[in-house]
Formats: C-alpha cells, sequence, structure tokens
C-alpha cells in the first residue's frame, strides 16, 4: 500500500517539502515497480531516487550550514547511512529478488523515508518556520 503524504509531515519550508513529497512519489512507484516485476523501471527510479537524494541532502546541508543553525554537524552523518544502504541495494539489482528481499527492500524505503522526514527533519522545522521568509538553500 503506498504511503499517503500528510500534512504533519512538512517541515516548514515549501523547497524542503516539495522535495519530500517527490521522494515519496519514487518509492511508492518503485514499490510498484518491485511486485509487479518490472525491474527496467526499478532500476531508472531507484537511479532517478539516488539523484534526487543526493540533490535533496545537499540543499538540507546547506540549510544546515546557515548561522545559527542548531544541529548542523548531525545531518551529513545521517544523510550518508541511506546512501550507502541505497547503493548496496542497487547492487544487488542483478540478483534474483525473493519475496524476503523485497519485503526488506520496500521497507528499508519507506522507514528511511519516514524516519528522515518524521524523526531528522521534523528537527528543522522550528528554525525553518522562523527563517523560511529569508532563506532559501537554492
Amino acid at each position: 500500500m503506498p504511503i499517503q503524504w500528510r500534512e504533519q509531515f512538512n517541515v516548514g519550508t515549501d523547497l524542503i517539502d516539495s522535495d519530500h513529497q517527490y521522494l515519496l512519489e519514487i518509492i511508492n512507484k518503485a514499490e510498484r515497480s518491485l511486485l509487479t516485476d518490472n525491474f527496467h523501471q526499478l532500476t531508472a527510479l531507484l537511479d532517478e531516487l539516488a539523484r534526487y537524494g543526493k540533490m535533496h541532502f545537499e540543499r538540507e546541508e546547506i540549510i544546515a550550514r546557515a548561522p545559527g543553525y542548531p544541529i548542523a554537524g548531525q545531518l551529513r552523518v545521517s544523510h550518508g547511512q541511506p546512501v550507502a544502504k541505497l547503493a548496496e541495494f542497487c547492487h544487488g539489482l542483478d540478483t534474483v529478488w525473493t519475496q524476503d528481499s523485497i519485503a526488506a527492500f520496500t521497507s528499508f524505503l519507506r522507514d528511511w523515508l519516514l524516519n528522515h522526514v518524521i524523526k531528522e527533519d521534523m528537527l528543522m522545522k522550528p528554525w525553518l518556520t522562523k527563517h523560511s521568509l529569508r532563506f532559501d538553500p537554492r
């Protein structure tokens, strides 16, 4: 079942919220591709997830370098972990997918996004709410 975007996922800036919504869309499509054995589409989606995720993380790291940002050092470390795990799964695309590996992969994608948004990025919300009108990390 696809993850639905909820208002409580918003972190306080349209740019980051749009990124999160797009990442969620890619993850939902990747899950559908896995469930329908469309591995060609899955490969393209994972490439897009890696590309867009990297760009998104770079935006957040720009925010974290802004004067007065409270948890700057933690962000880069937390961003490296899902990227490495995604690369590990992508490396396994040449192997046969089982129900267990599909379940593990979809669980990883869901957990990564939800943990990233709800646990990590919500820490940015108070700062973003206060500074969003004056700060655009593009």
